[in-house]
């Protein structure tokens, strides 16, 4: 019997059991739609919000019809503001998505980009370029800080997988490998704001604290096509994926190979998180607050779990992106300082509730 069938046979068993599945499904389908609204309303805030403030109808009609608002309405909100806005929104659905699979994979609440010290490493990879001019990739010279960060960050992350394919490593051990990973990069990293000079420390520390200011069209386009190459072989792997969620000797008894599905998953992830980390800096909590926030609202079904993490993340990382330019009109302040301000508070209380009972 296959995964699906067997997942929705209880269900469709009799004809009232098929109109609680449609029921569900249809609820499911409202909950992503409404994320969607929400996220497009988020959009439009953004793109009103900062140094000169427009109006909502403004910013619609720009959008919709841009030769009706003057040229300079046009200029700011299409090629100042809409990279930012975009970044945002992409950035955040890539970190969702990447802690939502690290999630599944690894059958750990706790699991992210962030805890798993693939940003960490990506911090320490920038640090060494923008400190000490350290090219990691010889021929990259424009873009030799995100070039640095994405390498580091594609090392940390291989490594986790060559230790995980070891015999009896568990998913435990990974995790408590990702946080070393964390507690490593960050020692380096303040290594190298130690030899800094002034100046390179304080944009060493301005790029890990996560910024979206420096967001351009060929960053945003490189990050959306990551995000929309690795979404369709997800999505395809969507019934595995959640079997996994019943555990490997049940995905397993499905047919799922299980050691073979964490693999190409780790890989996929450890990609989809370490662009936008290459490109933005650092931002935590996105990856760990978003997925939860999906499950809790969506269930397990990594068929509407899966888009719901990547709603969630954009609306949290453009909702804070909003807050970032609020809290002091005049002044943006980095963006990870506010998801982290977030983040830390549901960080603890998934904490105290992991204690009280097994996820």
């Amino acid at each position: 019997m296959s995964i699906e069938s067997t997942a929705v046979s209880t269900a469709l068993h009799s004809t009232d059991g098929r109109g609680r599945y449609r029921a569900l499904v249809w609820r499911r389908q409202l909950i992503l739609a409404g994320l969607g609204a929400a996220l497009l309303f988020s959009l439009c805030v953004d793109l009103a919000v900062g140094p000169a403030r427009y109006d909502l109808s403004e910013v619609v009609r720009a959008l919709v019809f841009p030769d009706t608002v003057p040229q300079q309405v046009r200029v700011v909100l299409w090629d100042i503001r809409m990279p930012v806005a975009l970044m945002a929104i992409v950035v955040g659905a890539a970190l969702a998505v990447a802690g939502a699979q690290m999630q599944t994979i690894l059958n750990n609440p706790l699991a992210s980009p962030f805890t798993l010290g693939i940003s960490a490493a990506a911090s320490f990879g920038a640090a060494l370029a923008l400190a000490f001019g350290v090219r990691l990739v010889p021929a990259a010279v424009e873009y030799v800080v995100p070039i640095n960060a994405f390498v580091m960050a594609m090392l940390a992350a291989f490594l986790i997988h060559v230790l995980s394919v070891k015999r009896g490593v568990s998913a435990e051990t990974i995790v408590l490998l990702g946080i070393a990973l964390v507690f490593t990069f960050n020692a380096l990293l303040a290594l190298v704001q130690f030899f800094a000079s002034a100046e390179a420390l304080a944009a060493v520390v301005f790029w890990t604290m996560g910024s979206l200011t420096k967001a351009t069209w060929p960053k945003v386009a490189v990050t959306t096509f990551i995000l929309l190459a690795v979404l369709p072989i997800f999505a395809r792997r969507v019934w595995a994926l959640t079997a996994l969620r019943l555990g490997e000797d049940k995905a397993a008894s499905f047919g799922v190979k299980v050691d073979r599905l964490r693999l190409e998953t780790l890989i996929l992830v450890s990609l989809l998180a370490a662009v936008p980390v290459a490109f933005v800096g650092t931002i935590g909590f996105i990856g760990l607050v978003g997925p939860h926030i999906a499950r809790m609202v969506i269930g397990e079904d990594q068929r509407f779990f899966l888009p719901a993490s990547a709603l969630a993340g954009a609306l949290i990382l453009s909702a804070s992106s909003v807050v970032s330019k609020s809290l002091i009109p005049g002044t943006v302040f980095s963006i990870g300082i506010v998801t982290s301000l977030i983040g830390i508070p549901f960080f603890i209380s998934l904490i105290l509730s992991s204690t009280r009972r097994s996820w």
